[in-house]
Order: structure tokens, then C-alpha cells, then sequence
């Protein structure tokens, strides 16, 4: 817990940076979670908290202000909830891999961009990706030197510290004691990066600043104290006006949508992988009220919408947690900083900050996927690669896209099912998987093409083995197809058909239908 709580509390300040909400939210959004998930989670590793994706999600969907961030939260959890109660976390199934790769390799270069502004301290940088990507490049002459240089640094010194991590020798209980206290303190190091290296960021700031000079642009004030527990407000005043919560809701449109489906994704993943890693079992629909509740209740103390955390379920998990109550501490670590830490983070330089995020984000970036893919299936390139282009463009765009053109291969491979087909004194044609409606088509094209066509005309067996299931509308088509074939003096067996589906054409009542246990006997 005191392992996660380190990683935590960097984490939350600047994810809050990248969702363009005041730093002191991401710490808002950070201790319900662990306390909810400790009697409601099914995985003993998973840490609910702000995250990287969901943060760039809620700088879309929440325009920088903090009471949209809130309501998106309840409104988020609201909908987790009902999915959970009805059962309906199968909805996730839907999004692929290709789809899922795509968005988070496009968040991960987002994101690292979006924060070169605080690392080469760069103002006024617009937040839309292709914008921005102009405006650095237009004024990289304006960089400070100062906030370069700790930027840069604070990279180096997390990058180096994860390889380390990463390349660290597991010591043996037999080795020496000064040999076993060394790897605890490098493995703490290492594991801690973000808390030591904002810390060490924040001392150089303090430094410069008892000299009378700053050379980097600083957090600034976090008012002290612990969230108010009160529900989220349902409208918003304006100076023109207030905005009331229909109003709202419609300004958030899809990001309803998007942001609790996102949530659930990120959250059930990260429980299977890690389930399956240490030989335990999840339940995904309690995984979804589980994240409701927390964000339901996490809006009564100010946060933004929350998920499960990949990057501090792994320190979780390397930790040697044995429960979820691990999370408690966790969370008490949090409030005691919201505490009583808030004024020591005024000196910490928006450039460690930067360097943290974009630290966090580069390993979602997965290269390799595109070879994979190229591969084992070339067609999964397409909506990885409109999902990945897309979400340069508008993230929502990007993830419906994607979803989309998957729907559409699917649907292709329902419609156009592999039939195989062996010719001999009967035609032998044997679709390769179940039959629907908009596969009837195709399978009387199939079948007519090659019977009709042959010399002479041949009847023909239609080999079912691989059929579970048929609709009323298949069963239309084939009572079709028996007649055409017999207006041209030719017969249609059926052979290999299982049980549901034989029920269903026997209760059909279809003409001329006869059926046979293999192709042989027909």
C-alpha cells in the first residue's frame, strides 16, 4: 500500500495537469477507489484511481471545468452500475484488440506530446493534437532553459530507473544481509521513481527560490485539506447565465458514452491479466459495481472519472500484496497528503510533472502490433490502423470508427460463411460455420451456381456439421431453394445436422426436406 501510495500521489497531480483540471482534483480522485475496491473487487492486485487514458478523456469531455469533470463522474458510474446489475459487461466483447491497440498506441503519443509544452515551458499551447503539434514547433524558440533542462533530466533519471527495475536480480533469501538490504533499497528506488524524482525536482525549485531566482515554472498553490462530502452539482453558473443539467449533459454528448465503456475496459483487462497471471479468478459484472460505486461515490468528494491503474497494479502486484485491503493504505496515504503535504507542492516544477506523465504513457505505445497483425491477419490492420489515424483527429471519433469497421468485418464474415464444396456423382457443399440470415443469399448462389451449372445437373448434399444454429429466415431460403432445385428435377439431402437444428427444420415442416446422419448414407 505505502509502494502504490508513493506512485499515487506524483501521479494524481499530474494526470489532473493533463486533464486540464486543478492539480488538487487528481488527488480528489484518488483515495475512494482504493477504499471501495478493498470490500467490493474481486482482484487482489487492481487500484482504481485517475489514470492517463482516462484523464485525456476528460480534458475532451469536460472542457476544464471541474463541476463537468465531477457530474461525468457520477453520470459515469451511474451507467458502470447499470451495466453491472443487468449483466451486460459482455458489451465490452465488442471492442477488439486491434481497436484497443490503436487507441491506446494514439493516447500514448498524445499524450507525451501534449506535455512537451510544460517540459520545454512552453504557454498557450492549444490542446486539439495537430494544433499543437504546429504551435511547438512555431515557437520552440520561446523554450526555457531551465524547465528543459529539469525536464530532460527527470526523464533520464525515471527512464533509468525502470530499467533497472526491470534488470534487477531477484536476491535469494540465503544471500548475505547487507546483500538483501541493497535490493530493498534499489527495488524501493526504482519502485518509488516518480515520488523521488518529483521530490528531488521540488528541491532544486526550492533551492533556486531561497536564491531569489526561479527558473522553472512552478504547480503554485493546492488549497489544503480534505474534499467537502457533498453530491455534485447539476448545473453550473455562468457569468451570462447558468447552465442547467440538460444542457450539460448534451455538452458532453458521447463521452457518456465513451468514458464509462472506456473505464470498464481499461478496469476488467487489467483484472484478467492479472488473475490469470497469479492463478486466481474475477468476476467481471462485480468488477463493474465495483467501479460504479467508486465513481459514484468518488463524485460526492470532487473526482473526475476513474479506472483501473495498469502502472500501480503492477507495483501492486510486485509488492506482494495479498488482499485489496492494500488499497486502504494506499488511500490513507493520499489523505494525509491532501492533509497535510499541500503546501510543500507548490515548489514542484511543471516540467517533473511532464516527465512523470510522459514516462507513464511511452510503454502504451506497442510498435509491434503492427507486425503482429501483418502477420496473423492483415485484414485487423484496417481498424487498428482508422482507429490509431482517427484518434489524432477527435479520440470519440477514433474509438466509434474503430468499432465500427470491426462490426462491419464481423458481420462480413457472418454473411459470406467458407463453404466447401467436393464434386462427384452429387455436389458436396459444407458451410464452415453456423447460418443466418444474411448468409442465405450467398448459400443459394453457392448451391444453384454449381448444381445448375454442372454437366449433367447434379443434386446435392448439404453437409450441416459445422451449422449450431439457424434463424426463421434461413429456413425461409432453404424451403426456397428445395423448390428451385425441384423444378429442375434435382433433390436436396441434408446430412450431419445437430440437434437444435434439426428440430427446427423438422418443426418447419418444409417440403421435400430429408435429412440423413452422414453425408455417406445421403
Amino acid at each position: 500500500g505505502l509502494a502504490v501510495g508513493l506512485t499515487t500521489v506524483p501521479q494524481a497531480l499530474a494526470y489532473a495537469e493533463l486533464a486540464g483540471l486543478p492539480l488538487q482534483y487528481g488527488l480528489y480522485s484518488s483515495f475512494m477507489g482504493c477504499f471501495v475496491y478493498c470490500f467490493l473487487g474481486t482482484a487482489k492486485d487492481v487500484t482504481l484511481g485517475p489514470t492517463a487514458i482516462m484523464s485525456l478523456l476528460v480534458s475532451s469531455y469536460a472542457f476544464h471545468e471541474p463541476v463537468y469533470a465531477v457530474l461525468l463522474a457520477f453520470l459515469s458510474g451511474c451507467i458502470q452500475l447499470a451495466m453491472g446489475l443487468l449483466h451486460l459487461g459482455f458489451l465490452l466483447d465488442f471492442i477488439s484488440c486491434p481497436v484497443i491497440k490503436g487507441f491506446t498506441s494514439a493516447a500514448s503519443i498524445t499524450i507525451s506530446f501534449n506535455q512537451i509544452k510544460n517540459i520545454l515551458g512552453l504557454q498557450g499551447i492549444p490542446r486539439q493534437f495537430f494544433l499543437q503539434v504546429y504551435e511547438t514547433l512555431r515557437r520552440i524558440g520561446e523554450t526555457r532553459a531551465g524547465d528543459a533542462v529539469l525536464g530532460l533530466t527527470c526523464l533520464a533519471a525515471l527512464a533509468g530507473l525502470r530499467a533497472m527495475k526491470s534488470r534487477l536480480p531477484r536476491a535469494a533469501p540465503a544471500e548475505p544481509l547487507a546483500v538483501r538490504i541493497s535490493y530493498l533499497i534499489v527495488w524501493i528506488s526504482a519502485t518509488a521513481r516518480n515520488a523521488l524524482v518529483v521530490l528531488f525536482a521540488g528541491l532544486v525549485a526550492y533551492s533556486f527560490q531561497v536564491m531569489g531566482s526561479q527558473p522553472f515554472r512552478l504547480t503554485g498553490s493546492i488549497p489544503q485539506g480534505l474534499p467537502g462530502f457533498r453530491p455534485p452539482r447539476f448545473s453550473l453558473a455562468m457569468p451570462n447565465g447558468t447552465v442547467p443539467f440538460q444542457s450539460m449533459v448534451e455538452d458532453m454528448g458521447v463521452g457518456l458514452a465513451v468514458v464509462p465503456l472506456m473505464g470498464l475496459l481499461e478496469t476488467i483487462a487489467i483484472a484478467k491479466a492479472f488473475a490469470s497471471q497469479n492463478g486466481y479468478r474475477i468476476d467481471p459484472d462485480q468488477e463493474l459495481l465495483a467501479l460504479g460505486v467508486a465513481n459514484v461515490l468518488g463524485s460526492f468528494v470532487s473526482s473526475y472519472p476513474i479506472t483501473g491503474s495498469f502502472g500501480r497494479t503492477a507495483v501492486n502486484a510486485q509488492s506482494g500484496v495479498c488482499t485489496p485491503a492494500g488499497g486502504l493504505v494506499t488511500g490513507a496515504l493520499v489523505l494525509l497528503s491532501l492533509a497535510y503535504l499541500t503546501s510543500l507542492f507548490y515548489y514542484i516544477p511543471k516540467a517533473a510533472l511532464g516527465a512523470v506523465i510522459i514516462s507513464a504513457v511511452v510503454p502504451m505505445f506497442d510498435a509491434s502490433i503492427f507486425r503482429t497483425l501483418w502477420r496473423v491477419k492483415r485484414l485487423d490492420l484496417v481498424p487498428l490502423c482508422v482507429t490509431f489515424l482517427l484518434c489524432f483527429w477527435e479520440v470519440q471519433y477514433g474509438i466509434v470508427a474503430g468499432v465500427l469497421v470491426s462490426g462491419v468485418l464481423l458481420l462480413y464474415s457472418i454473411a459470406r460463411p467458407p463453404i466447401k464444396v467436393s464434386e462427384g456423382a452429387v455436389l458436396l457443399l459444407q458451410p464452415g460455420s453456423s447460418l443466418h440470415f444474411p448468409a442465405v443469399e450467398h448459400l443459394r448462389d453457392s448451391v444453384c451456381s454449381r448444381a445448375l451449372a454442372a454437366s449433367p445437373p447434379r443434386s446435392v448434399i448439404l453437409d450441416c456439421c459445422h451449422v449450431s444454429s439457424i434463424d426463421y429466415t434461413v429456413v425461409v431460403g432453404l424451403a426456397e431453394l428445395l423448390q428451385e432445385l425441384r423444378r429442375h428435377g434435382l433433390s436436396l439431402a441434408f446430412c450431419g445436422l445437430k440437434d437444435p437444428v434439426l428440430q427446427v427444420l423438422l418443426s418447419a415442416d418444409l417440403e421435400g426436406f430429408r435429412h440423413f446422419p452422414s453425408w455417406e448414407e445421403a
